[in-house]
């Protein structure tokens, strides 16, 4: 007899080994239709693969996302399927699922084309029609070895060479095809659908190694159905239209060149947007209580070796040799620096918490392949801040953060965000009852802030579990961005110390704050999520004085000053160009608004306001048209507002 039992309790009873199909069978045929896969205990399992044992189990469907991600993995599977038949010469290496896709590493002499994906992509729709069994087999790993060694997969060969010895070896065969895989898998290649498509060709080295051959990877998607699929393939196109390297261009507001890989050069219009973003944080952070500091960019290796960071960040550091023996590291964080300056005189437990913030100029060594605009890049400064508190403070001062931090969010356009709660590494400094503390801690005071939060297993910081924040953008895309760790580990490896009410030492917490991460990133995101039409607080340009003839250009010129004056951001065009030309140039630099002046407007005192995408234009005087400027153009923490202390009430995370 096994007895399984479901969700929501209720168990039902076998007389022999059963099926999750079974399962799903007897609930419905409708859920069994829908099933992909199921949970066994926490082990996800085929949904034909007999369960000999009473278990727990849980059937998941297209809808779940290990749903889609299993969708996901046998569409590389099937696209190796379908490699293997056209180019029975390729060897296959490596095809796991990714975000929003899949993707299969190929071993060929031969360069495959764009045209090669639609052959391809064609053969997959193929094997998905005819249906294949896809079965579990369990082999013995020397019969594997000479398996894939026969059949030419020398790839495959030394992967299952290199699995530990305790591994259980597990191939999947679909039709005449193949492979290596711990699974689960669907039933068949039928379940499969066709919302897939093949997207693009990329290079990669073996086991990413430049001393390894050169693999070529292939880029998939696949979705539970055509509508979302659909949905993906909009969205990309409209992220092509706001790729923040063309509008960079476009406006002139950054550049990069081989001289400085992964360093901005930053134009006039784009580094105002950057110090207005600045500026904005500041005043955010000085209300909080926050006090500025700065810290040196270079610092002996000794200092990094005590905090742990030589050892966990040193490839990602750049090294400098001073006189003598001396090795020094230019900061890739600012968190050494800040317990510097705490440990700078003696600390009661009164001064705590004490919140220290910092622009950090920071420098990491990125591979060059890896640089991506301003969204990848080897110099950055971050929106750093370290609070140093009392244990008993822990739970108010994660409070104060979340509240903040969303804050920010809103007020810059983001209304949807997520939280991950990553707790410990499987590599960490401080012991498991530090870790318990830590995580127990973190945890009360994001419940204490009415957060809704998923668990994010074993991704935190060597030194400490972490609260991580996921921001939407305007087209559906997430963006992990803030962040917020509690650190026992740093104040005891660098020693900071308080003294407690009892006269005694004692160790502050330290908690590592982000709320932008890095400027350039959130550059990035920021111009991508307004496609370039920056709220009018932001925009380098606000306003451009256009004159319809030259007539008008000294009256054009009184009413630029006059915006200046006002503290505007104008620019004047009183070339000799049509009216209708001048448009079209200042719209493509996505400036809000146009005052145009004619010799009408110049009599009357006045301005005809045209709005970036309006069809349509609006006649006012002078002073009225200033006046409705300077409103809309007034920062958030200058308009009169209620600045709530509630935390809003972030998404669901359910991507």
């Amino acid at each position: 007899m096994v007895a399984i039992t479901l969700p929501d309790g209720s168990v039902r009873k076998y007389d022999g080994a059963v099926t999750g199909l079974d399962v799903a069978n007897d609930i419905s045929k409708g859920l069994a239709k829908e099933a992909v896969c199921v949970r066994v205990n926490s082990d996800l399992w085929d949904l034909t693969r007999p369960i000999e044992q009473d278990a727990s189990l849980d059937i998941i469907t297209k809808k779940n996302e290990e749903g889609l991600e299993l969708l996901r993995h046998d569409a590389a599977h099937v696209l190796a399927e379908a490699v293997k038949e056209l180019y029975p010469e390729a060897q296959i290496t490596i095809g796991p699922a990714i975000d929003n896709g899949f993707y299969y590493d190929i071993f060929r002499e031969e360069s495959f084309s764009l045209e090669d994906l639609d052959k391809i992509e064609a053969r997959m729709r193929e094997i998905v029609a005819r249906d294949e069994p896809i079965s579990r087999e369990v082999w013995n790993r020397d019969e594997a070895v000479k398996f894939f060694r026969g059949i030419g997969e020398e790839f495959k060969a030394q992967i299952i060479e290199d699995l530990p010895a305790e591994q259980t070896i597990t191939l999947y065969r679909q039709g005449d095809f193949i492979d290596l895989c711990r699974g689960p898998h669907l039933p068949s290649t039928g379940k499969l659908g066709t919302s897939f498509k093949l997207m693009k060709l990329a290079g990669a080295y073996w086991r990413g190694d430049s001393n390894n051959p050169m693999l070529q990877r292939i880029y998939g998607t696949a979705w539970a159905n055509d509508k979302q699929l659909k949905e993906y393939l909009q969205r990309l196109e409209e992220a092509e239209k706001r790729d923040h390297r063309r509008l960079g261009k476009e406006m002139d507001l950054f550049h990069f060149q081989e001289e400085a890989i992964g360093a901005p050069f930053w134009h006039p219009k784009g580094w105002k947007i950057y110090l207005e973003l600045q500026e904005y944080i500041r005043r955010k952070l000085s209300t909080e209580e926050y006090k500025e500091v700065n810290t040196p960019r270079i610092l002996d290796r000794v200092l990094w070796e005590k905090s742990g960071h030589w050892e966990k960040f040193r490839e990602n550091m750049f090294v400098v040799e001073d006189e003598g023996d001396k090795t020094l590291a230019i900061k890739p964080m600012s968190c050494p620096g800040h317990v510097q300056i705490f440990r700078q005189g003696i600390k009661s437990y009164r001064d705590l918490p004490i919140r220290m913030s910092e622009y950090g100029s920071c420098t990491r060594n990125e591979s060059s392949g890896s640089m991506h605009g301003l969204a990848r890049v080897r110099e950055m400064v971050q929106d750093d801040g370290h609070v140093f508190c009392r244990e008993d403070q822990i739970t108010e001062e994660t409070r104060k953060f979340c509240v903040l931090l969303l804050n920010v969010y809103r007020e810059l356009g983001f209304d949807e965000v997520t939280v991950k709660f990553s707790d410990r590494p499987d590599v960490r400094a401080g012991s498991d009852e530090l870790w318990d503390k830590a995580e127990a801690a973190l945890e009360e005071g994001a419940r204490s802030t009415g957060l809704s939060y998923t668990l994010n297993p074993g991704e935190g910081a060597f030194y400490g579990p972490k609260l991580e924040f996921i921001l939407r953008d305007a087209i559906g895309r997430d963006w992990q961005c803030g962040t917020l760790q509690l650190d026992f580990v740093l104040p005891e490896r660098l020693d900071a110390t308080y003294i407690g009410e009892d006269g005694n030492k004692h160790r502050p917490v330290m908690l590592h704050r982000a709320i932008l991460g890095t400027f350039e990133r959130f550059m990035a995101i920021l111009i991508e999520h307004y496609s370039g039409k920056f709220p009018l607080w932001l925009a380098p340009v606000q306003v451009v004085v256009a004159t319809i003839t030259s007539q008008a250009d000294e009256y054009a010129q009184a009413v630029y000053d006059k915006l200046k004056a006002a503290g505007l951001r104008p620019e004047l065009d009183i070339r000799n160009e049509k009216i209708n030309y001048k448009v079209r140039e200042i719209s493509l630099q996505k400036v809000k608004y146009i005052f145009v002046v004619g010799e009408r407007e110049a009599e009357d005192k006045t301005v005809a306001i045209r709005e970036l995408g309006g069809k349509s234009q609006e006649v006012l005087a002078l002073d009225a048209a200033i006046d409705k400027l300077k409103d809309e153009a007034l920062p958030p923490y200058l308009r009169e507002q209620d600045s709530p202390d509630v935390c809003p009430t972030p998404v669901e995370a359910n991507n």
